[in-house]
């Protein structure tokens, strides 16, 4: 004694029916993304562009404003810009493997000279304070020549070299101060 095959039929059908009813009344709602960014074809993303400089940008008076060696928090950059920017100009000839601002070090990948083809450099800078001081930064110059067999081999540290370099970047941080402040 069941129900008749015509009104199972019925009943399933409705299910069905009220079902979708349920499902498409709920695809309506609003969502609110916790960090929406417009993406390719205005879709929302949740990807942070990255950025050498900060989310925004790298503005010198929104970092130090007049003292330029405040402790108090940094945004944009965590080490002193006029080393950080200075460093990133005097290296610009050659590709970065890394630059990180928060921790202050820049790491190049090798350059081959283009006047020696058998003779290549790789440049590690380190920043090491929010000052503008001949003690905030380390440079390291890392040297190969290309052997006979085609293998890169090693040269010594050469401290001279790269002593030049750190001179180098502290002309160019003076130069970037001198020319912010005369703006």
């Amino acid at each position: 004694m069941g129900m008749p095959m015509k009104v199972q039929r019925y009943l399933r059908g409705y299910g069905a029916i009220a079902a979708v009813g349920l499902l498409v009344a709920c695809g309506g709602a609003d969502v609110e993304y916790n960090y929406p960014r417009t993406g390719s074809g205005g879709v929302p993303t949740y990807e942070k562009k990255q950025s050498v400089f900060g989310e925004d940008g790298l503005f010198l008076t929104d970092i130090f404003g007049d003292d330029e060696a405040s402790s108090g928090p940094v945004e944009g950059v965590g080490v002193n810009s006029y080393l950080w920017r200075a460093s990133l100009d005097t290296l610009a000839f050659m590709p970065l493997q890394s630059a990180d601002p928060f921790g202050g070090v820049i790491i190049t990948e090798w350059y081959g000279v283009p006047d020696g083809r058998s003779e290549r450099f790789k440049v590690t800078v380190y920043i090491l304070d929010r000052a503008l001081r001949s003690d905030g930064i380390r440079a390291r110059v890392f040297r190969q020549h290309l052997s006979e067999s085609g293998a890169w081999i090693d040269e010594p540290a050469n401290s001279e070299l790269d002593r030049q370099l750190e001179d180098t970047i502290l002309t160019r941080a003076r130069e970037l101060r001198v020319g912010s402040r005369s703006r």
